[in-house]
Formats: C-alpha cells, structure tokens, sequence
C-alpha cells in the first residue's frame, strides 16, 4: 500500500513541472527570444524561398511579358456633316472638342465589344499567337477570351482619357496589338455609325425624290395651263384688262377685237385661279426640294467621308524593359510571406508542446 501512494505522490509532482497553460502577459523579450530560439529553421526556411522565388522567375520558367501602352481622347462629334458642314452660329458642338466622362465610356464599351475582339482574333491570329489549337482545345473560345482578359486591359484615366494596356512575350507584338485596337475602334465606331446613317441617307433619298416627282406632276399641270395660253396670270390679266379699254374706247371699230378680248378673259379668269395656286405650290415644294438637296448632300457626307474618332496621346511603342515577372518584388514578397508563415507554425507548436509532453510522460509512467 505505502508503494502505492509513493507513485501516486511521484506522478503529482511530475504533473507540477508541465507548465500552466494559463495565457501570460506577451512581452517584447518573448518575441525577441522566440525569434532566437528558431532562427536557424527561420533563416533556412527563408533562403530556401529566395531561391525558389530567383529559379521560378528565370526567364527559362516563367516567360517575361511586356507591356505597351495606347492613349487616345474620344472625340465629341457623331456626325461629320454637323460637325463641320453646319453653319458656325448653329453648332452646337466643337468639332475638335475631347469628348468627357460619356463619350470615355463609350469608347470603352466598343473596345470590350465581341466585334472588336472577334476582328482583333483575326487580324493578329491570335488563336496561334497563344498555342491555342481550335481542334483539340476542348473550349478554345473560353481559353481566349480568358487570354484576352489576362493581356488585354481597357481603362479610363482621371483626365477622362482612354488606356489600351496590352501584356505580351513578344515586345512588338504587344505595341501591334494596342494599336490594332485604336485603329479598329475607329473602323467599328464608323460601322455601328453607318447602321443608322445609311437608313437615314435612303429616306432622305427617297423622300427627295418623291419630292421631285410632285414638283414634275405640278409642272405637267401648268404646262396644260400654258397650253391654254396662261402663262402668267398677273401679267396676261393686266395686259388684257388694258387692250379691254382700249377696245371699248374705240367703239364699233375694234367691236370684233373685244369680243375676242373677252373670250381670252373669260379662260384666264376659269383657269387663273388654277395657276396661281399651282405656282404657290411649286415654289413652295421647290423650297422644300432645297432642303431636302441639303439634307441628302449631308446624309451622303455622313456615310461616305471618313473623320477620326479619336485623338491620339501616345501610340503604343515596342517596350524596351519587362513588365512582369517583377524579380524583386517577386523575391521579396516570397521571403516575408515564408518567414511569417512559418513563425505562425512556430508558435503553434509551442502552444501544444506542453501538452504533447505531458501525454508522453503519463503513459511512460
């Protein structure tokens, strides 16, 4: 019995050794000799990721990118014709005027637009640019689209400005790639323009020439008038009116004259109405016929003449120097993230090594 309590007494002054898990104040000094006691394995730890981070960005792993960059102002006009064939007095816009926050996004939106980048696939074959292999990719157009959003990056600047950001191996590839797209916004912005302006010109066209054919259709009416002898109803009325008196003045002498007179000015009168009302009509569907000739004029200048939607800041140029992968960066992100994680599972362990001991210590006894 006595042996009995003898190692009932040895086992609770072995449990008074581990320490208390009761949660002590935290000092400077603990943290200092907490990174003493582990600097070795933090030290190799830490090396360990500088080099793995200088051999992951080798240009032999991981490729190098450039980047070129394109920026360009979008321009306020819409319409060639009201922008510079519009009297001065009544333009409402500058012609040379840089478009602000709502012309920025619609430049953009016509940049990100499948048009655009479906052209932009082509005219760079960018599918073999990118080893993408149409046949055998089980998803070749998500696969691109997921490249263009990885190297292609449209935004606007704080001076409401348009940023054509392109990322590629291939230096001159990229600044080809920037300014392809701002050659095709003016190309696609000019088409989607044209979905309208051609419509437009066909009406007008059409409305012209309805125009013409009533102003022939009235010319035709007077022309049967003129047949009649009324040419001009104010100047015949006042002529006749006065070889009228004239013949009345002379008496039975000119009696077969009047009566002729009379018969002249019997027909002007029945068809004097007609004429007169034909030929307020005619000038005012010739006035009308102007206008049309204008609109129609302009309507042609908006579809056939091409004008800029664009100014140009800075043209994307070949990249001398790398974008990405960034090797300091890279080395030093590499190194701080390896050092705090592995003090992380430092302190872990510490947490639980009097626990873990004081298991092993109950089951040798």
């Amino acid at each position: 019995m006595p042996k009995n309590k003898e190692k009932k007494s040895s086992k609770s002054s072995n449990y008074d050794l581990i320490p208390s898990t009761s949660v002590k104040p935290l000092n400077f000094v603990d943290v200092i000799n907490f990174f003493w006691r582990w600097r070795k394995v933090l030290i190799i730890a830490c090396g360990i990721a500088a080099l793995l981070a200088v051999i992951i960005t080798m240009p032999a792993i991981t490729k190098p990118k450039y980047k070129a960059t394109h920026i360009f102002y979008p321009t306020k006009n819409n319409s060639i014709s009201d922008a510079l064939l519009s009297d001065a007095r009544q333009r409402q816009k500058d012609p040379l005027e840089f478009g602000e926050e709502e012309e920025a996004e619609k430049a953009m939106q016509i940049l990100l637009s499948g048009d655009l980048m479906g052209r932009l696939v082509r005219n760079f074959n960018l599918y073999k640019h990118y080893n993408i292999n149409p046949q055998t990719e089980k998803f070749p157009k998500t696969a691109l689209d997921y490249k263009l959003k990885e190297n292609i990056a449209v935004t606007r600047t704080r001076y409401l400005s348009v940023t054509i950001d392109v990322l590629d191996e291939d230096p001159q590839m990229a600044a080809d790639i920037a300014n392809g797209m701002a050659k095709l916004y003016d190309s696609v912005k000019t088409e989607i323009q044209n979905q309208i302006a051609i419509p437009a010109l066909h009406i007008v066209e059409r409305a012209l020439q309805n125009k013409r054919d009533k102003i022939t259709s009235i010319k035709n009416e007077m022309r049967k008038l003129g047949e009649k002898g009324i040419t001009n109803y104010e100047e015949q009325s006042r002529a006749l009116a006065e070889e009228i008196y004239k013949a009345q003045a002379a008496g039975g002498l000119k009696a077969a004259k009047l009566k002729d007179l009379l018969e002249q000015q019997k027909t002007l009168v029945s068809n004097g109405g007609d004429f007169v009302a034909l030929n307020e009509l005619i000038k005012l569907e010739e006035e009308k016929e102007s206008d049309l000739i204008a609109q129609y004029d302009r309507r042609m200048v908006d579809v056939n003449e091409n004008l800029s939607h664009k100014m140009t800041v800075q043209a994307a140029v070949k990249p001398e120097i790398k974008f990405w992968p960034k090797r300091t960066l890279v080395l030093i992100l590499s190194v701080l993230a390896t050092f705090f994680g592995t003090a992380i599972v430092l302190v872990i362990l510490e947490l639980f090594k009097p626990k873990k001991l004081a298991v092993v210590e109950e089951e040798l006894d």
